[in-house]
């Protein structure tokens, strides 16, 4: 089991930029996949983004392709959001998320979860 926790969180104006960033617990991390997800006022919790074990490989939402970019640093068992050119719409509350095994989109799967960090772009 590894516990998350999310930071880098804050309020940006619209075509500004925020990296957050998720630290692990534990001595496995590198054993997870790793995702971000987002939930907004009145809506549902939406993937945002995931990355492989290794980092090699990454799945992003069409909404934030060519914006945000996911990484990982498995020597410090963290994974970051890189979140360029934000918009009004990209507000809400970040959630990082863990899963052994490969990533995938859908947030049943993930079996362990961060407390949010608050996004809110001004326009």
């Amino acid at each position: 089991q590894v516990q998350l926790v999310e930071s880098g969180g804050g309020l940006v104006q619209a075509g500004g930029s925020l990296r957050l960033s998720c630290a692990a617990s534990g001595r496995t991390f590198s054993t997870y996949a790793m995702a971000w997800f987002r939930q907004a006022p009145g809506k549902e919790r939406e993937f945002v983004a995931a990355i492989s074990r290794s980092g090699a490989s990454t799945y992003n939402v069409d909404a934030v392709k060519g914006r945000f970019t996911i990484s990982r640093d498995n020597a410090k068992n963290t994974v970051y959001l890189q979140m360029n050119s934000l918009k009004s719409e990209d507000t809400a509350v970040y959630y990082c998320a863990a899963r052994p095994g490969t990533a995938v989109p859908g947030a049943r799967w993930y079996t362990n979860w961060g407390q949010g960090t608050q996004v809110t772009v001004s326009s």
